[in-house]
């Protein structure tokens, strides 16, 4: 799919159809595009944590509030997104400026973009939560102390096109001097 009709056709989806669990397949397809992405020195402290089985599904949607439950309900996969503390923005442990592990999350969050665009180019639709109980999902996975739990992205058919919401204009965001 062209980069922009694919970034135009990717919003968030609140309602899934009933559809297979993602196959092995697709969630390699999926993490391999995330490893494309830049990080800080290279250090890719992403991790990815994939629910397909309908107990470990479960499992996801408890550690979830009852408003992202019911509309995800119906997705074929859960990916929780950690990242490795104490490592992208830092130096012997030692962070490199200001905002520290803030560069995990920024790295992190470019891989996720990845993964969404990814998932939308095979077909699937996707929703980002940020939301969730990180202990729980922690246990469910058994996610080392070490890693930040960020957040849980859902994948699935959409049920309908989602909404396209009013987006800033350039001038906005945007400084050109």
């Amino acid at each position: 799919m062209e980069f922009d009709r694919l970034v135009e056709k990717r919003r968030s989806c609140r309602a899934y159809e009933v559809s297979e669990p993602m196959t092995m397949d697709q969630v390699q397809q999926l993490i391999q595009a995330t490893v494309q992405a830049p990080t800080w020195k290279n250090s890719e402290t992403g991790r990815y944590y994939v629910a397909v089985s309908q107990e470990m599904m479960q499992k996801v949607r408890e550690a979830l509030p009852a408003f992202n439950q019911n509309s995800t309900s119906n997705a074929c996969a859960y990916v929780v997104t950690t990242f490795v503390s104490n490592v992208a923005g830092h130096t012997n442990g030692q962070p490199d400026n200001e905002l520290g592990n803030c560069w995990g999350s920024y790295d992190l969050g470019l891989q996720n973009a990845y993964l969404l665009l990814k998932a939308k180019d095979m077909g699937f639709d996707s929703l980002v939560m940020g939301i969730r109980d990180a202990e729980k999902l922690r246990q469910a996975f058994e996610i080392p102390q070490d890693q930040m739990v960020v957040s849980v992205i859902a994948l699935g058919k959409g049920a309908g096109e989602p909404v396209l919401r009013t987006r800033k204009c350039v001038e906005e965001v945007c400084s050109v001097l």
